[in-house]
């Protein structure tokens, strides 16, 4: 709606000798100051040269003509301040055709992305909880979505434990094979790993140990390939196991060893190699290696390549980002790998025979990296590299939503164990060093501290249902404060906090949602899926209330309705945080309507229906947008 009020504004400027006139509209602080406002009398009168409020007026009156437009108001020295017709405004909003877009081709978003040689780490759950919402958000608003989470199965950090298995504790496959049926191998692999990091640093032999493990990866040669493809696997499915306990899901699993033994890299070595994106060094501190002339790199010379023939990081990145984008003429085959229990499938990329269920992956339009600001640097160097392959149109193709860390306060890594560990209130996550928070004890402790305040609420809840909802504030809590601030700042997060019923958090947006049912059931009213189409008469109705509740009734509505609003400003700033912020304000300002109020006792049957239209309306979005951020609704709190 507010889209054909700013085609008016552009209409008039242009008849008046402005035809390349922008306009922009504000959403006034106050209902009382109208439902949209234009300021574009100010920057018209530096085109027109008359008085901006003179300007505002024959805005006024053009904008008075639209079937949109209650009343029309100049107000200041030039601002346009528009009262719409609400029950048209809430009409429109409801059919999402005030920001539909027209959703083409494919959207990868590639999180999480863990190495396979230990358990997940708190780190890892923000990745997780960021990657999901915004793949959540791209398809709630129609976009064809294929979530992907990198498995990096021939690089050091498996290696690391391969060696470990093989030199310190004397493992072959078979007993490798048997204790990665173990439940959480994870856990073992975390320890182990953190054994042989101190162990090569430790013996002159380590590093040599080191690259003839690697090496014995990236070839497929025995003991290594074998013990490494039981680690990654098995650990693979452990990360998947622990991402769905916060309601996480992956499409694909893309394997590096499947980017080596199907020959993606030769392809675009040769590719890069002929269109002079890399060169032989013969000379310098990378003399006999592949390198590619950038100025990111800090010496000019980012090296894809070594002198030993081994690829780096970068270079199969390179290979894999080309692939998603179908920039490389070759394609991964898939195999099942796992099942969740809805029956939806998650595939792995193999070297061996495809299942013939296979779907097709890849060939996206746009993919989204989530992955940590440190890696920035690296996600450049393969932005340059496929924009010298293609154009610059395809480097505009891959996005990088990189986000912060998470530290813990000093009283949460105390309760969690790490004990002198702790500094000044933030623990750096090292798995090398095995200092960090394992994933799955961090989610424990979580639904532990849960459970016992579910407990204490409603001690004659049955022990399944307690832990159904503890399971739900656990849940709540983690994900909305991995969402709350910007991707740019640091996490610190609180047990405490995180569980709180006020503030910030998500047990607060949980318990808006419970209170706004609960409401609903006192008057025997179903729980809504989706908003209710406004009462006829709407406005009429609205303008018989009193101004004041007449001015919160309308704040929550158009609060409420402004979902798909949020949803959009989130996808196009890549940042789940928009949406966020919109469900805090939006418990926010129902907590205060429920609070000024009366709804199921309020004896007044004209009261009583637009009050809980608007709980209604409140409620159908305020769920929906919190299963967008990923946040379940326990049946109580």
């Amino acid at each position: 709606m507010f889209a054909a009020l700013e085609e008016v504004i552009r209409e008039t400027a242009a008849n008046a000798g402005a035809p390349d006139f922008a306009v922009v509209s504000e959403i006034p602080p106050s209902p009382d100051q109208g439902d949209v406002a234009f300021p574009a009398a100010f920057g018209l009168a530096r085109h027109l040269r008359k008085p901006p409020r003179e300007i505002a007026r024959t805005l006024a009156e053009a904008l008075s003509n639209c079937p949109e437009v209650r009343r029309v108001q100049v107000a200041g020295p030039g601002y346009v301040n528009v009262f719409v017709n609400r029950e048209m405004w809430i009409r429109h909003a409801l059919s999402g055709a005030e920001t539909r877009d027209a959703p083409r081709g494919l959207h990868v978003v590639e999180h999480t992305s863990i190495n396979p040689n230990k358990a997940a780490h708190i780190g890892h759950l923000r990745n997780a909880a960021l990657g999901d919402a915004f793949a959540r958000i791209l398809r709630h608003l129609g976009h064809r979505i294929e979530v992907q989470t990198y498995i990096d199965d021939t690089g050091v950090q498996v290696a690391d434990v391969v060696l470990g298995f093989l030199r310190l504790r004397g493992a072959d496959a078979e007993e490798v094979s048997r204790l990665a049926a173990q439940p959480r191998f994870d856990y073992l692999c975390w320890d182990l790993y953190t054994q042989v990091s101190r162990w090569i640093e430790e013996n002159p032999e380590g590093p040599a140990a080191r690259q003839e493990a690697l090496h014995g990866l990236e070839r497929g040669e025995e003991p290594w390939a074998e013990i490494g493809a039981i680690v990654a696997n098995a650990v693979a499915r452990r990360h998947l196991e622990t991402m769905e306990r916060i309601g996480v899901r992956y499409d694909l699993l893309p394997c590096e060893k499947s980017i080596l033994h199907l020959n993606f890299w030769e392809r675009a070595f040769e590719l890069l190699r002929e269109c002079g994106a890399i060169r032989l060094s013969e000379s310098g501190r990378n003399r006999g290696c592949w390198v590619m002339d950038t100025e990111l790199a800090q010496d000019g010379e980012k090296v894809i390549v070594r002198s030993n023939a081994t690829v780096t990081y970068v270079g199969k990145d390179i290979a894999y980002q080309m692939w998603q984008l179908g920039l490389l003429d070759r394609d991964f085959r898939w195999r099942r790998f796992y099942d969740y229990p809805d029956g939806r499938r998650a595939w792995m990329s193999t070297a061996g025979p495809e299942d013939s269920e296979a779907p097709r992956f890849g060939s996206a339009a746009l993919v989204h990296h989530v992955i940590d600001a440190r890696q920035s640097y690296t996600q450049q160097v393969v932005q340059e590299a496929v924009a010298r392959l293609t154009s610059e149109a395809d480097r505009a193709r891959t996005r990088h939503l990189s986000y912060e860390m998470v530290a813990l306060t000093r009283a949460t890594a105390g309760a969690l164990g790490l004990g002198t560990a702790v500094g000044d209130g933030a623990v750096e996550v090292s798995g090398r060093k095995g200092v960090g928070i394992k994933a799955d004890d961090f989610l424990d402790a979580l639904l532990g501290r849960a459970g016992e305040e579910v407990a204490t609420r409603n001690p004659n809840l049955l022990p399944e249902e307690q832990r159904s909802v503890a399971l739900a504030i656990a849940v709540g809590a983690l994900r909305y404060l991995m969402v709350r601030v910007t991707r740019s700042q640091l996490i610190v997060f609180d047990l405490e906090e995180a569980l709180s019923l006020e503030g910030a958090t998500g047990p607060y947006l949980q318990y808006a949602a419970v209170r706004a049912a609960r409401i609903l059931a006192r008057i025997d009213r179903p729980l809504p899926a989706v908003p209710p189409p406004p009462p006829e008469g709407f406005d009429d109705l609205l303008a018989e209330r009193d101004p004041e509740e007449a001015a919160d009734l309308w704040t929550l509505l158009r609060g409420a309705l402004g979902l798909r609003d949020a949803a959009v400003a989130a996808a196009s700033g890549e940042d789940p945080q928009v949406l966020a912020r919109w469900a805090y304000e939006g418990a926010q300002r129902f907590n205060g309507f429920y609070h000024r109020y009366r709804i199921a006792g309020e004896p007044d049957p004209e009261a009583r229906r637009l009050r809980t239209y608007a709980v209604e309306t409140f409620l159908a979005q305020h769920q929906q947008g919190l299963a967008l951020l990923g946040i379940p609704v326990p049946s109580r709190m």
